[in-house]
Parts: structure tokens; sequence; C-alpha cells
């Protein structure tokens, strides 16, 4: 008979990393399914970029995170949760996505697919869903936002030097991009739909992106929308009426939001509005017995609301459901 699982965590991210711990720590038989690697949006921030937080902040399985910064690097943070899988010897599978998972009595059956093509099946008691929002842009649906230079995420500005860049958006990821590039010597445009900058922006970030902005070095349309992206250029419309603006590069940083449809296959209620599952925030679990939420997926849209250093908290809080579940 194939093992059945008590509990499989989808997604590696520090949220399903921390649960794995508390799984492990628990005595469960778990496994980790992630469909690309280790800490996949992690790996995938800019280059150089430090994190917003602390690293003592961003410590999971009671493992120190030793910094010589006091805001630690994307590098680091890469460093650290290879080393605390390691240390825990968690049962991980990566480069692997789930593709649908199905109801059976008291289980569930998890459905995946390797990077190979090679199909597995899993079957778990519980499932908890880590799987985060950064693989999920907000698309603006508008002409040209498929052409090879339209990019939803920025890496790094030495490519640019020298080069007209548009960036849209108003929050701390356009405003770290536009800086960066402006300093590598590219000419930035930053577009935002609103009339004036997030007040979300971190406050050691907002006055130098403002001052950049007040110098002239940064050029900005604020109150505007992208009508169309060209191979050469952006047209917007805003209150100075059409404009096309030069671009060789396009950063549409506009913000991500949780792909909720296996939630939904196995159950799970879901606001249309706010995309946020329906879910018990003391035990995580959903409204869906046996499924739950650890990390940013609960907070659907607002993804400004959990973040490493209280998402990692909710493995604990499943584990324990979980446990008294089991022996009520």
């Amino acid at each position: 008979m194939d093992e059945v699982l008590d509990v499989v965590i989808v997604g590696a991210g520090p949220s399903g990393l921390a649960t794995a711990i508390a799984a492990h720590q628990a005595g469960l038989a778990y496994e980790v399914v992630e469909k690309g690697v280790l800490v996949n949006s992690i790996f995938h921030f800019p280059r150089h970029m430090t994190f917003f937080t602390t690293a003592d902040l961003l410590e999971i399985g009671g493992l120190p995170f030793v910094s010589p910064y006091e805001k630690p690097t994307q590098m680091e943070g890469l460093k650290y949760y290879r080393r605390v899988t390691e240390a825990y010897g968690l049962r991980v599978t990566l480069g692997e996505e789930v593709l649908g998972i199905a109801k059976a009595v008291r289980k569930f059956v998890v459905k995946s697919r390797n990077a190979d093509g090679e199909a597995r099946t899993r079957s778990a008691r519980n499932l908890v869903f880590a799987t985060g929002y950064y693989d999920w842009p907000n698309f603006l649906g508008v002409p040209g936002e498929d052409l090879p230079h339209v990019s939803h995420y920025y890496t790094e500005p030495h490519a640019f030097f020298q080069r007209d860049v548009v960036v849209v958006g108003g929050k701390n990821s356009a405003a770290i991009a536009a800086l960066e590039l402006y300093r590598a010597g590219a000419r930035v445009t930053l577009v935002h739909r609103a009339a004036s900058l997030s007040g979300s922006i971190k406050y050691w970030i907002k006055p130098d992106i403002e001052n950049r902005i007040k110098e002239g070095a940064i050029a900005t349309r604020l109150a505007a929308r992208v009508l169309e992206i060209r191979a050469r250029s952006v047209r917007i419309q805003s209150v100075r009426g059409p404009e096309d603006l030069p671009a060789d590069q396009v950063f549409l940083l506009t913000g991500y939001y949780p792909d909720t449809r296996l939630l939904e296959a196995v159950g799970v209620r879901v606001d249309r509005e706010t995309l946020v599952p329906d879910h018990d925030p003391q035990t995580m679990e959903t409204n869906a017995k046996g499924v739950y939420l650890a990390g940013a997926v609960a907070s659907g849209r607002h993804t400004g609301r959990i973040f490493i250093e209280n998402g990692k908290f909710h493995g604990q809080a499943i584990v324990k459901a979980i446990l008294d579940s089991a022996h009520p």
C-alpha cells in the first residue's frame, strides 16, 4: 500500500519550510513539494537586494541568521535557508509542480509532474498551501505587454546603462528599481496611475526617490495610465494628454496576486474581490477540513499584510491543529 503522509506542504518558501520544521519536530510524516527552487521567490528577487527587515526576524526553526549588515542581502537569505533545510534534513522535493488534488476517503491525492515530465502521486491526510503570490503578476492588459523587452520582474540595472527605461508602478519595488537604474546610468521615467507615490514606500527609500524626482534625475508621469507598449516606446495618457515615452526596456512593477485554483479545487471558498481564502486565523485551517494556509497566500490581494517575519509562525499553529484533530 502506498504511504499516506500526515501532511503534504505545497511550496518551499520560508513559511513552507517553517511548517516542515514544525511537522518534523512533531514526528509527523510530511513532504514539501516545490515547483521551482528552494525559496523560489527570494531566488527571483533582484540581485543584490536587501531585505526590508533584520536577520533575526527572518530566522526559522530556531537557527540563528548571522549577517554583518543591519538588513541582510538576498544572497545571504538564500544561503541561510539552504543551511536550515540541510540542518533539519527536511524532506523537500524541488522542481516538481502540483497539477491537481483530489479528495478521497480520509485523504487527499496529490498529483504532480517534475521537469522531466514524469508524473507522481502522493496521498496525505492534510494539505498545507504555502504558495505565496510572486509567480502571478498583475497584468495591465494593454497591447504590447508580451513584447520581449517588457518584464514584470526587475533583476539588475547594469544592462540598461545609457538606455531609456520606463518603470510602471508606485510602491517599493518600483521606487527601488528606478533608483538603481538611475544610479547605473539609465534614463528612467517612472509612470504611476495615482497622483502621488504610495505612502507604503519604506521610510528610508521615500526621501531618496522624492529628491531624485524633485531634482529631475528621474522623470515621472503621475496620474498616468499605460495605453500601449511598442518596440521602442510606451504610449501613456496623463493630465498632459497622450504621450509617447522612449523605452528600450519596460518594467511593469504593478504587484502580484496568489493563484487560488488548487485551493478552490479542494473546496476552499475564496472571496472573488480580495482573493482571501476562507480560513481560521488561529489554526490557519480553511473551510475545507484538513486544508491549511501558511504565509502570504492567506492574505489574498493584500500582499503587504503577511511577511516572512509573521508568516513563519503559521506552521506551528497548523501542526498543533493537525495534532489536536488527530487526538480530540
